[in-house]
């Protein structure tokens, strides 16, 4: 019998109580696929009311899975996929209640296929991500919120192989966001290649038809999930991933309900930015990791100090400080500069007229009419709308100038979009530089033909990006310069923009700057910004809880000068 490499000889496997009537020979009873070899050896089985099928996988990994003694083939559920390579006994196979003893002797401890040595992995998996995927394999929640850059995608994808290759796991369903679809299909094809995947997509009927087609993963983007809620919910799925979770924070949203109606035996979150703005956020990505019954009713996660205990629970956090120590380092630094004289006058006049018009709303004024004049003025400390002039754009194009010289590349975000203080604008301005540009008006094939030119034409070293369509999902190591141009409203969407480039794979240290202006809106957003990530610190990184650092209505109306209205 050939020596199998986990198991400390050949020999005849004897399980202590079994009785001994009859020995008989297990092997399967076709060739083993690929990269695989068959194992001969003599079993002297106990009785049972279940027959055995044994299952070669490639690569050595030997695969065992219980099946009822009238199940057949035609009754799997409909879009499951088969175990890889299963071998079908006869009828006739004695029972396996010695299926566990089986398992422990054939299959490969997880450790041995994590090496490499039985499953050939597209590269060497890190220690921590090992770590990470004997979790996500062990455990049936698991909310993996490793700073960005870390392969949170990669162990997902790796341990649903296993699972899949050990037929614990024929039914997998993994949502994202519509802009990183193309990265996962990619990804599924390096680290699950003997697995199969479909994509939902296209035309309502051709979406019936792909959400019917047997496979062991469907890869979905969040809105089509909530268009297809029906068809989704028409099977119970041994697992549901959700990549980029934050975007299930608002328990409220359509979305978030969609993936909490999904009927699943596991539940993986996938986030670098578990909380962004509030503890409400990160209790609705917990309610999710809770495995699901079909007929279930979804229980909410309470945002209060118990929240501290359930995350020691479920979250599994690295950062990259602690598990690269070989990662360059990401440089930041806040650039509060002086507004041009043009710019001072245009933003001035709107700021005071804003003013007096919430002003003059008395007790009738609204958050959404301050937003308005938050977002308004914003606009103007990018440029004046009139005569064009802006202090950022001023620096930056010297700062890119000087890049130019040493041949470095640079990412440049803002949050807006038109040709008057957005992308499209500051791209116009930067044309001796020749900028690409990345906004949400982009198909994904002229995402990928962006990107692509971005990584290997010399001539395009700056790519301008809105902060909300490129701010997730992309691999942009080749650049080493991030600009932050206008600043968001919590810092964990700007450190996911720019933690783009500042990931596995990069070799030189990320300089980020991120802009503001003096005496503006931008000042004091950047104060808000500082406490928001206190609030992220202490929650997530496991300081304590603090409700009282949330964003108030005094703080936002703060921005603007002003005193929130009396509430009764």
């Amino acid at each position: 019998m050939p020596a199998i490499p986990w198991l400390p000889k050949p020999g005849t496997f004897e399980a202590p109580d079994a009785p001994r009537p009859v020995a008989r020979s297990v092997a399967p009873n076709r060739p083993a696929t690929g990269g695989s070899r068959a194992v001969s050896f003599e079993i002297r089985p106990s009785s049972g009311r279940r027959r055995l099928e044994l299952a070669m996988a490639p690569a050595r990994c030997v695969v065992l899975r219980s099946v009822r003694r009238n199940e057949e083939p035609s009754r799997r559920r409909r879009g499951q996929a088969p175990v890889l390579g299963a071998a079908q006994q006869s009828s006739a196979e004695p029972a396996d209640d010695l299926r566990a003893r089986l398992l422990a002797v054939l299959r490969p401890p997880l450790g041995l296929i994590l090496s490499g040595d039985v499953v050939d992995w597209p590269n060497d998996l890190m220690p921590f991500q090992v770590q990470g995927i004997h979790l996500l394999v062990e455990r049936d929640r698991l909310l993996l919120a490793d700073e960005m850059g870390l392969g949170k995608t990669i162990q997902a994808l790796a341990a649903l192989r296993l699972l899949a290759l050990r037929g614990e796991v024929t039914s997998c369903l993994i949502v994202a966001p519509a802009s990183v679809l193309a990265q996962w299909r990619d990804q599924f094809a390096r680290w699950a290649p003997e697995l199969r995947l479909s994509p939902i997509r296209g035309s309502p009927e051709a979406r019936d038809a792909q959400w019917s087609t047997p496979a062991h993963a469907h890869l979905v983007s969040y809105e089509t999930l909530r268009a297809d809620l029906p068809l989704a919910r028409k099977q119970v799925w041994d697992g549901v991933i959700a990549g980029e979770a934050q975007r299930i924070k608002n328990p409220e949203t359509e979305v978030a309900v969609a993936m909490k109606r999904l009927a699943r035996r596991r539940a993986w979150a996938l986030t670098g930015t578990p909380l962004e703005n509030r503890l409400d956020d990160l209790a609705s990505i917990l309610e999710f990791t809770r495995p699901r019954s079909e007929d279930a009713i979804p229980t909410p996660v309470m945002s209060d100090p118990r929240l501290r205990w359930a995350l020691s629970e479920l979250q599994l956090r690295r950062r990259k400080r602690e598990v690269l120590a070989e990662l360059p380092p990401k440089l930041l630094s806040e650039l509060v500069l002086p507004m041009a004289s043009e710019q001072r006058r245009a933003y001035d006049r709107a700021e005071t007229e804003g003013v007096v018009e919430l002003r003059a709303l008395g007790a009738a004024v609204r958050i959404s009419n301050v937003l308005e004049l938050i977002v308004r003025l914003k606009q103007l400390c990018n440029f004046d709308p009139v005569s064009g002039a802006s202090a950022k754009l001023s620096d930056l194009n010297q700062r890119l100038d000087q890049l130019r010289e040493s041949r470095e590349r640079a990412l440049v975000f803002t949050q807006f979009v038109d040709r008057t203080f957005g992308a499209e604008a500051i791209a116009a301005r930067l044309a001796a530089h020749e900028p690409l540009m990345l906004t949400g008006s982009l198909s994904l094939a002229q995402r990928e033909h962006v990107l692509q030119r971005f990584r290997s034409d010399p001539r395009h070293r700056v790519l301008v990006l809105s902060l909300r369509a490129a701010g997730v999902g992309l691999d942009l190591q080749e650049a080493s310069y991030v600009f932050h141009f206008d600043r968001w409203w919590n810092p964990a969407v700007e450190d996911q923009a720019s933690d783009r480039t500042h990931r596995m794979g990069q070799i030189r240290p990320v300089h980020v700057y991120a802009y503001a202006l003096e005496d503006s809106v931008e000042e004091r957003i950047v104060q808000i910004l500082r406490d928001k990530r206190l609030l992220f610190e202490d929650v997530v990184e496991g300081a304590g809880i603090h409700l009282e650092t949330s964003l108030t209505q005094d703080e936002l109306f703060g921005v603007v000068g002003l005193r929130a209205p009396a509430t009764h």
